[in-house]
């Protein structure tokens, strides 16, 4: 066949962003009429599309509603049991707004982050996510796609952000047991989550209490509930003298327990435990387990307000999401 006989290359979305000096998310909004866009910088792109003759696909257009705003969730495991309660603020916030939502999850491989937000740039508007990838990973995949983090600071200034007070968190949880008595208080971290700043809050919180860090005292788990079982087993093994325990999160705490049963140590009397999240499961196993509590739905809310600042064309802003030590019969 020559070149003459040949079809046409399809003008595609991109070709349009070339030509109107925008990205192809301010492509896809243009053109699905969406609301988060200049009168200004619509019209260029329609303009663009009208001279290049774009036509969207039929795939393309089956992604989205009309017209409708598309928000990306990305999310490491939707088993987890910190995920549901973030995931459904995220949708009710965003059904508020017309929204839909499309939902992917890393299943627990950080390394799949900017996969995804690649592939959701292509069908949605905006990204909010649960991610732990350092900020220049995660701003190459995304390329001007609007993104807001939850859960961990963001030094981005392209990024929206819902930070989490952990600090306060941290240090209400030791300034607690500190007044019960305990002096040899232990952590288990998951250094490997994307949030580095609970072994800090930690260490600096026991410093502000006059309690003395010593080797052994911390020591890093898999973040699964046999994760925290072995971390514990490892740190009793090493210092049968702590009394105390916080743990980087519930689940940890949890595994925390199961050890506990194995080494027949009963908890609070050998060890008092503090986790970290506050999930309902906590209320339910014995006893019950004392938690630096946050309200994963009202991340979700606010992640999704941010994700409009954004579509919106205002900067980037950073929310701070506040907690409460939670006490109950682990403590």
């Amino acid at each position: 066949m020559s070149e003459q006989q040949r079809a046409p290359r399809r003008v595609t979305l991109k070709d349009v962003a070339k030509r109107a000096g925008v990205s192809h998310q301010t492509v896809s909004r243009a053109i699905n009429d969406k609301g988060e866009i200049d009168p200004e910088t619509r019209r260029r792109v329609l303009d663009a599309a009208r001279e290049l003759n774009y036509r969207p696909s039929r795939f393309a257009r089956g992604l989205v509603r009309p017209g409708a705003t598309t928000l990306g969730l990305i999310v490491s495991d939707v088993e987890n049991p910190f995920f549901p309660e973030l995931i459904a603020g995220v949708i009710e916030a965003a059904e508020e707004r017309g929204w839909q939502v499309l939902i992917s999850s890393t299943q627990n491989h950080s390394g799949r982050e900017p996969e995804l937000i690649r592939t959701l740039a292509a069908q949605a508007d905006a990204v909010v996510g649960y991610l732990s990838a350092p900020d220049a990973t995660l701003a190459a995949a995304a390329g001007g796609l609007p993104l807001v983090i939850m859960g961990r600071v963001v030094h981005e200034p392209a990024f929206g952000a819902i930070e989490v007070d952990t600090h306060a968190g941290v240090r209400a949880a030791v300034g607690y047991l500190a007044a019960r008595g305990h002096r040899a208080i232990g952590m288990i971290d998951c250094g490997d989550d994307g949030q580095p700043d609970r072994r800090p809050a930690f260490v600096t919180a026991m410093t502000e209490h006059d309690l003395p860090v010593t080797a052994g005292a911390i020591t890093e788990a898999d973040l699964t509930v046999e994760g925290g079982a072995a971390a514990f087993t490892a740190l009793r093994t090493a210092r049968p003298d702590i009394t105390a325990v916080f743990t980087f999160n519930d689940m940890l705490a949890l595994g925390v327990y199961r050890a506990a049963r194995r080494l027949h140590l009963s908890i609070p009397d050998d060890c008092a435990v503090i986790g970290f999240d506050g999930l309902p499961i906590g209320e339910l196993i014995d006893p019950p387990l004392s938690s630096v509590a946050l309200d994963k739905r009202r991340m979700g809310a606010l992640a999704v307000a941010e994700a409009a600042r954004l579509l919106a064309g205002e900067p980037a802003t950073r929310a701070l999401l506040p907690v409460e030590l939670v006490i109950r019969g682990s403590a």
